[in-house]
C-alpha cells in the first residue's frame, strides 16, 4: 500500500474505466465505510450519507442520468452526451454522496447562533469525505472520476434506491478498472499559493 501522501499524489481523474477490477467488492465497501466513519465534520455533525452502487445498480444510475439529459439536451447534440454517459456506465460502480437536510436542520435548531454556517460546514465535510474515499479507492488500484448531475437526477435516484426525501444528492463518484494512465495535470507553483510565517532555527 502507498503512504497517504503517495496515494494523494497518485490520485487522478480517469475517465476510461472498465470492470476487471483488481479488488473484491468487500474491500471497496470496507474502505468506504471506514472513510465515512473517520472523516471529520464540524460539531461532529455526520450529515453525509453514501450509497454504493455496483454493476447493474450502477448502470441504473446512468440510465436515469441519460433519460434526464435526453429531456433537456437538443437532439442534434445528444450523441456526444450519450457517449459520455455510456462511458460512465461502462465502469464498475458509482458512489453517490448525499447530505441529510434533516441532520443539518437539527444542528441549526440545536445551535441557532451558528445557523447560517451549518450548510457550508456540511458541504466542506462532504468534500473531505469525497476526497478521502477517492484516495482510498486509488490506494486499492481503482480509477475514479467525479461527476455532478444533481439536482437533475435527485428525485429519480431517491425513488429507485428508496431513499428518504431529506437525502440531497451532492456528487457521483464513478470507479472501476483503470484503462488509461493520464499525465499529471499542470499545477500552479505552490509558492504562489502557500505563505509561511515561522521562526528559522
Amino acid at each position: 500500500m502507498k503512504s497517504f501522501q503517495e496515494a494523494v499524489t497518485a490520485r487522478r481523474t480517469i475517465y476510461k474505466l472498465g470492470r476487471n477490477i483488481p479488488v473484491l467488492q468487500s474491500q471497496i465497501m470496507a474502505a468506504v465505510e471506514r472513510m465515512v466513519k473517520d472523516t471529520p465534520s464540524a460539531f461532529n455533525m455526520q450529515s453525509a450519507r453514501v450509497v454504493v452502487t455496483m454493476l447493474d445498480h450502477h448502470e441504473n444510475v446512468w440510465d436515469i442520468t441519460k433519460s434526464a439529459l435526453k429531456r433537456i439536451v437538443p437532439a442534434n447534440k445528444f450523441a456526444a452526451t450519450e457517449a459520455k454517459i455510456d462511458g460512465f456506465s461502462a465502469a464498475y460502480g458509482t458512489i453517490l454522496f448525499f447530505e441529510s437536510s434533516n441532520m443539518i436542520r437539527a444542528m441549526q435548531e440545536q445551535f441557532p447562533e451558528y445557523k447560517d454556517n451549518f450548510p457550508t460546514w456540511a458541504m466542506q465535510a462532504n468534500g473531505m469525505l469525497q476526497f478521502a474515499v477517492w484516495t482510498a479507492l486509488e490506494d486499492l488500484g481503482l480509477g475514479v472520476n467525479l461527476q455532478h448531475y444533481n439536482p437533475l437526477i435527485d428525485e429519480d435516484i431517491r425513488k429507485i434506491f428508496d431513499l428518504d426525501d431529506s437525502w440531497d444528492l451532492v456528487a457521483q463518484m464513478v470507479f472501476g478498472e483503470k484503462l488509461e494512465d493520464p499525465p499529471a495535470p499542470p499545477k500552479v507553483p505552490t509558492g504562489t499559493r502557500v505563505k509561511t510565517f515561522r521562526e528559522i532555527y
